[in-house]
């Protein structure tokens, strides 16, 4: 036939007599009864079967007898045939899985019915009231901490204690005495402004002391998302996150992004936070001689050179700008020069250079003249010269949304308190508004310094011209001289704190934790320890010549202590 033929055959229509109509299903108990019966009968006879074959096995009676009580005792379970039947057709398709089966079932009765713990008695040494009583005895709890030295101790006991406002001027309790206050961060005196404290007083009285919640969690308030603003704002930086503790800033955005396997260089000499957050994220920590450009380049190309062949890993380096234990600056064009060489990202730590640093107080970015946008992560502590609180982390808004649900201190914390956060947002615009007030204080910077590096023949000065927090530190010479151990400096300079105090200037003893305390013991930075020092902190609450006066008493008591005999009984002692 051809497809022509096909084309033209008549086409027929059926009819409706064409098609049979199927009779309509019911379900009838008595036929569905009778389904049932032939099931079992089948299971019974194939089950009388199985006994058959099995007694002409020549089974031990007892066995066979057990398998005629067990058999009869399975066909009393409901549901038994459907159970029976599977475990027939499974073991003769594959009698493999039936026995891995059967030895699951076996291990799940055993787990279930096991108790948690033994409880057999023949494990367990009896002992007499005396012996529990002598066991608990020599038994001796490990400390949380250290125990506290003797001379810590001593320093403790003779630690000056503030009473009201911690301004330029500070009354001691006991004593009562006025003395001049060089051991606080109040740089601008915005602890004592009146319009501060009358605008946080406002804030408190809308908001509350604390919103009581983490800011994923009925936590964020619109001051809060103000204050990310006017700080991304102040900074050029397309976005910011703040944080309820300055200290856990840092310490939770490097695990937030660094994770094992990943690899951080970092500078030897950075602060405590820092080094936690390392140790946190369980990265590979490399590490160079502090502020070495050409040292830092050795560790990035020995790194970069060590990755080649192995799959691509996230790298970064992280550096302070104002460094918290010594106090000099970072080389930061240098630090983006080899970032953009070998592929590095960024993390600098603007704790103690926000506020500080440039003509608005933006920071070294704005010191050095460094486009933000080229750092990716500016972290920085609003506890400092902001007068606030908590911490922030600028950067891009894919860096920012990934901290709200990935770093533990911003998810876990409870949120910044509102009044902090006005505060905050005050003060920025304080610095942009009133540049002046930067330029009053590194004015008080170079009196200060004037009376005490150039003058004395005892300390040098470590850090920043632009710093306002002037550490001071023995001069090399004299240590090697007096051959001093750091412990013999801790003592010296304790004096000298004392001694300046006696005189009417409250200054302080730098504490840094050893490193040891800082990172797991493979990452071990023995090489570098903080030098013991003294921290004098400038403030604009003094005019110039109070500063002066305030840095010659200071040096008066470096001398007076060092010339003395006091040191020597000491340390013989």
């Amino acid at each position: 036939m051809s497809v022509s033929d096909i084309a033209h055959r008549p086409r027929t229509t059926a009819q409706p007599s064409d098609y049979k109509t199927a009779a309509p299903r019911t379900c009838d108990p008595d036929s569905h009864a009778s389904t049932t019966a032939t099931m079992t009968s089948t299971i019974m006879n194939s089950s009388t079967s199985y006994l058959s074959s099995l007694q002409g096995a020549e089974l031990p009676p007892a066995a066979l007898h057990f398998l005629e009580s067990t058999i009869t005792f399975l066909h009393q379970i409901p549901g038994s045939a459907i159970v029976l039947r599977y475990i027939r057709s499974s073991y003769q398709n594959d009698p493999v899985r039936s026995l891995v089966e059967l030895l699951l079932v076996i291990f799940a009765i055993r787990y279930l019915t096991s108790p948690k713990y033994s409880t057999k008695k023949d494990k367990i040494v009896p002992l007499t009231e005396d012996e529990v009583d002598e066991l608990v005895e020599d038994w001796t709890p490990e400390p949380l901490a250290a125990a506290e030295t003797e001379f810590e101790r001593i320093e403790n006991e003779k630690r000056p204690v503030i009473v009201g406002p911690a301004g330029p001027k500070a009354k001691l309790a006991g004593s009562g005495r006025t003395v001049t206050n060089l051991a606080s961060y109040n740089h601008y005196n915005f602890a004592s402004n009146p319009e501060l404290t009358q605008k946080a007083i406002q804030t408190v009285r809308t908001y509350g002391v604390g919103p009581c919640s983490p800011p994923g969690f009925y936590g964020t308030q619109d001051v809060h998302m103000k204050s990310e603003a006017d700080i991304a704002a102040h900074l050029g930086m397309p976005a910011c996150i703040i944080y309820a503790q300055a200290f856990s800033t840092i310490s939770s955005v490097i695990p937030a992004f660094s994770k094992r396997g990943d690899i951080i260089v970092a500078d030897k000499a950075v602060n405590f936070p820092i080094r936690k957050g390392l140790q946190i994220s369980r990265s590979t920590v490399r590490w160079y001689e502090h502020n070495d450009m050409e040292d830092l380049e050795r560790v990035l190309a020995r790194v970069v050179k060590e990755g080649q062949g192995k799959p691509l890993t996230r790298r970064f380096i992280v550096t302070e700008g104002l460094f918290e234990s010594v106090g000099d600056m970072v080389d930061l064009p240098k630090l983006i020069e080899l970032k953009m060489r070998y592929k590095f990202r960024i993390i600098l730590d603007e704790t103690w250079s926000y506020g500080i640093l440039g003509r608005t107080g933006r920071g070294v970015t704005e010191h050095q003249n460094v486009d933000p946008l080229q750092v990716d992560m500016i972290i920085g502590g609003l506890a400092g010269a902001l007068a606030s609180g908590g911490g922030f982390c600028a950067g891009t808004e894919e860096i920012v949304e990934h901290q709200r649900l990935s770093a533990a201190a911003y998810t876990f914390s409870a949120a910044l308190p509102a009044f902090l956060a006005t505060t905050a947002s005050e003060t920025t615009y304080l610095l942009q508004e009133h540049p002046e007030i930067i330029q009053t204080l590194r004015e008080n910077i170079r009196a200060m310094r004037a009376q005490l590096d150039p003058r004395s023949e005892w300390i040098r000065c470590s850090s920043s011209p632009e710093n306002p927090i002037v550490i001071l530190t023995l001069k090399p010479q004299h240590v090697e001289e007096r051959k001093l151990s750091m412990k013999d400096q801790e003592h010296l300079l304790q004096d000298c704190v004392e001694e300046s105090l006696a005189n009417g200037v409250l200054i302080t003893r730098l504490k840094a934790m050893p490193p040891a305390l800082g990172v797991a013991e493979k990452d071990l930075v023995k090489e570098w320890a903080p030098a013991p020092g003294i921290k004098v902190c400038v403030t604009t609450g003094l005019n110039k010549k109070d500063t002066e006066k305030a840095g010659t008493i200071i040096r008066h008591a470096i001398t007076s202590v060092m010339k003395g005999k006091k040191w020597q009984k000491d340390r013989q002692q």
